[in-house]
């Protein structure tokens, strides 16, 4: 039998399954909480506990939630799971790739949530892309985030420009100033944002790494607000510890900027502390880094 043929027929048995596995699943009710992870190749990895193989981003393609059936279920959605069960809760967690290369372009920076949820925001998508107001009726969790490229910033030009792609940390922060404005305007919804993922050292020169930092930095101390509806998750800092670069032990190699599995696994963990944590506490009993919050 040819691999084609073998595939074809996985396919086929495993979207019976599913059909079968749809019809008895419970009711939902006023209670759930459902969450949306908008995310590009780190965030994917970060779902998954680990590089996803060929095979199942291949089949993910055509339906995600087969894939997972088929193949080793992403560790994110596993652990949500199992906290459902042993909580009697019913939390689900979707993901998306946010935007897609098609026909917006496969950019997911400042700029782009800025150009696509505000300056652009309302009840229909743009270039095929959901705004705030057509994501926050269907989830009341919202996590996004940037790939690594986020940390290539230049320096300042003579003038900030909201609605530039140029990176500089004066475009930057008043891209993040005007989401912060939207994402208040949804206070019945949570919104989880990453501090941007970093690089190996080789990718990144020194000037832009610092700038990167900077940027972060006021990310967590002055753009974060207290008690309103947008917490952090510092995965910044999990990754540098203190230091300008992704963490040559964290990273698939030495000029690949993702991380590895090894801390993709640790790192999923204080990801979904955070996110129940949001959930249940308004973020109280963890810190940034999804880490238990020492008590007094």
């Amino acid at each position: 039998m040819s691999r084609l043929i073998r595939f074809t027929l996985v396919v086929i048995i495993s979207a019976f399954i599913m059909t079968i596995l749809n019809s008895c699943m419970k009711d939902t009710t006023s209670s759930d909480i459902k969450i949306v992870f908008l995310h590009h190749s780190t965030g994917e990895i970060l779902w998954n506990g680990a590089r996803p193989s060929l095979f199942k981003r291949a089949l993910g393609k055509i339906n995600k939630r087969l894939a997972d059936f088929v193949c080793k279920k992403a560790e994110l959605p596993a652990m949500i799971k199992v906290h459902n069960n042993e909580n009697s809760k019913f939390y689900r967690i979707e993901e998306i790739e946010f935007p897609k290369s098609v026909p917006y372009g496969w950019n997911n920076y400042p700029f782009d949530y800025y150009n696509i949820w505000v300056a652009n925001g309302g009840d229909n998508p743009y270039k095929d892309e959901p705004t705030l107001e057509m994501l926050t009726k269907e989830y009341q969790v919202i996590i996004f985030k940037h790939c690594f490229p986020v940390s290539n910033i230049q320096p300042d030009l003579d003038s900030a420009d909201i609605s530039s792609p140029y990176k500089s940390l004066a475009n930057y922060k008043l891209q993040y100033s005007a989401l912060r404005d939207k994402m208040h305007s949804f206070p019945d919804t949570k919104f989880i944002v990453f501090t941007g993922a970093v690089q190996v050292k080789s990718n990144i020169s020194i000037e832009e790494a610092e700038r990167a930092k900077d940027f972060f930095s006021w990310v967590i101390n002055e753009w974060d607000l207290p008690d309103d509806n947008i917490f952090i998750w510092d995965f910044y800092n999990n990754s540098t510890e203190g230091g300008l670069y992704l963490k040559d032990e964290y990273a698939a190699s030495q000029i690949d900027s993702h991380p590895n599995k090894a801390y993709s696994s640790k790192a999923v963990r204080l990801l979904f502390n955070r996110i129940i944590d949001v959930i249940e506490n308004d973020g109280k009993s963890t810190t940034l880094k999804g880490e238990p919050q020492a008590r007094n």
